[in-house]
């Protein structure tokens, strides 16, 4: 004997005005996080010089981040009802991420580069926290957690350019 049953979307207590705010902060968060995908993915490809070995894999394992992060934002709006653009289109008209350099690149400026691709997400991803707190607090809490992996990230390459 089958059954039928009818499953409802999640019903939440989040207002209209809630979800627009949340939107409003973490679609750029998705923004810059499939840009910083796609940028380090190109550094990854082209970073030459005697850290290269370490270098490639540390971009390899950014680009992974990014990518689960900008997921995490993403399906937390969708969550919430409204959709999310991280169309190619979108992400190159919106994003303030620093236009990489052509062609190959020596280790150092490849992770001078990525830290100045991971920062451009830090920015708006910072923003979102800030502003998040006074809208919805789950919603500013996957924005932390991605804030925190950011910072991570950085520091991973900016410990490979430091002065003792």
């Amino acid at each position: 004997m089958t059954t039928n049953t009818t499953v409802a979307p999640a019903q939440t207590a989040v207002t209209a005005e809630t979800v627009a705010g949340v939107a409003q902060f973490l679609q750029p968060v998705v923004v810059e996080l499939t840009a910083l995908s796609v940028n380090a993915k190109q550094l990854h490809w082209h970073v030459r010089g005697a850290n290269f070995g370490p270098i490639h894999e540390l971009l390899d394992t950014l680009v992974d981040h990014a990518r689960d992060w900008a997921d995490l934002a993403a399906e937390r709006i969708i969550a919430l009802g409204l959709p999310v653009d991280g169309r190619v289109q979108t992400v190159a008209a919106r994003t303030q991420a620093p236009e990489l350099a052509d062609g190959f690149q020596q280790s150092e400026d490849t992770i001078k580069a990525a830290i100045a691709q991971i920062d451009a997400a830090l920015k708006v991803t910072h923003e979102a926290v800030v502003e998040l707190d006074g809208i919805d607090l789950s919603s500013q809490d996957v924005a932390l957690e991605i804030e925190r992996g950011l910072d991570k990230d950085r520091w991973f390459f900016f410990a490979h350019i430091a002065e003792a």
